[in-house]
């Protein structure tokens, strides 16, 4: 089937991973929800290495669908900030929202987003009115927005909500970066020059559970703390300077006692403890020093941040993959069709 070259003025991109049991109740609300809008769209779904049938669910929804669906089919599992940024490259519409496949994020909110893009905000983020998590994830994703938000200066109110908005300038400033590892919206934050944030609703999802297990959501923090601020290297030095200073203090204490007072074998236990909070102190900033090192060997390799195994698309009158806007044709070295 043949289309024209037109490009759609709203691309969504959907990440799926294991999401078999819930892909088709997404279906019956999202593709209605932006029919309503009167605008042309693509759907852009990237399947992320997927272990169920979410594959072949897909593939029967893109021959169901083909003039607004796209399926991007990685031969692995990259997470889900890597499947945002290949459905970016795969995706050509003006505004680009991203959208959780679980339906915590309502499909139906998405037309709230692109009115405000549509008023001149280039990046809008959304902040869940009442969230449908329990209690312990709620309240430790609000401690870590504030400590991550003091730390690089990136206001996100909602940070493990991916219901957003994106203008095409944002999407392609952050198509031409190459970072091994990133965090999507505090990305686009640092690119945008207008952005905002609305309310919307937050439902319990649909099906399945969540990928993220305590360890990821800590995993993400420490890649969005070390991937966009200096600071814990700058606090962490500033602290040695000040351990540096106490301890010469400590030594001349000690000493004066030792002349004053003569040997005290009861401080023993003191130098224990504090020999220990030391050595604490010291692997600490050996483990944060190594995360920051990590980061530069993995950008140093210069291996491809995914590979693509196949896209399903729309061909052109040629016979051709229809380009995202502004490329003739793709041959960056990660993708292969």
């Amino acid at each position: 089937m043949t289309v024209s070259l037109n490009k759609p003025e709203i691309s969504v991109v959907i990440p799926i991973y294991n999401e078999q049991a819930g892909l088709a109740a997404l279906f019956a609300r999202l593709y209605p929800a932006l029919d309503k809008l009167g605008a042309s769209y693509e759907i852009v779904f990237v399947n992320d290495g997927s272990r169920d049938n979410s594959v072949s669910i897909l593939a029967e929804q893109f021959r169901q669908r083909p003039d607004v669906t796209r399926v991007v089919l990685f031969n692995g599992n990259y997470g889900q900030h890597m499947a945002i940024l290949a459905g970016f490259e795969a995706s050509r519409g003006d505004i680009m929202v991203t959208l959780d496949a679980d339906l915590q994020n309502p499909p139906e909110e998405i037309g709230n987003l692109v009115a405000k893009v549509r008023e001149g905000y280039d990046y809008v983020g959304s902040i869940r009115r009442k969230r449908q998590d329990s209690a312990w994830r709620t309240y430790a994703s609000k401690a870590m927005n504030h400590l991550r938000e003091r730390i690089t200066n990136i206001k996100i109110t909602d940070q493990g909500n991916m219901l957003r908005a994106y203008g095409r300038n944002i999407v392609d400033l952050m198509n031409q970066c190459a970072e091994v590892n990133t965090f999507v919206p505090a990305l686009a934050y640092r690119f945008s020059r207008n952005p905002t944030e609305i309310v919307v609703e937050h439902e319990e999802r649909s099906a399945g559970e969540s990928k993220y297990s305590l360890y990821s959501l800590i995993r993400l923090n420490f890649d969005l703390v070390t991937g966009f601020s200096l600071v814990p290297l700058q606090f962490y030095s500033m602290m040695g300077m000040l351990m540096s200073l106490l301890s010469a203090l400590l030594v001349v204490v000690l000493v004066a006692r030792r002349l004053f007072l003569g040997a005290e074998a009861e401080g023993v236990f003191t130098l224990f403890a504090i020999t220990f909070f030391f050595m604490g102190i010291i692997l600490f900033g050996i483990g944060l020093l190594g995360e920051y090192v990590g980061r530069i060997f993995q950008q140093v390799r210069a291996r491809p941040r995914y590979v693509v195994q196949t896209i399903l698309q729309q061909r052109d009158d040629n016979g051709q993959p229809l380009p995202p806007p502004g490329v003739e044709k793709r041959t960056v070295g990660r993708h292969h069709e």
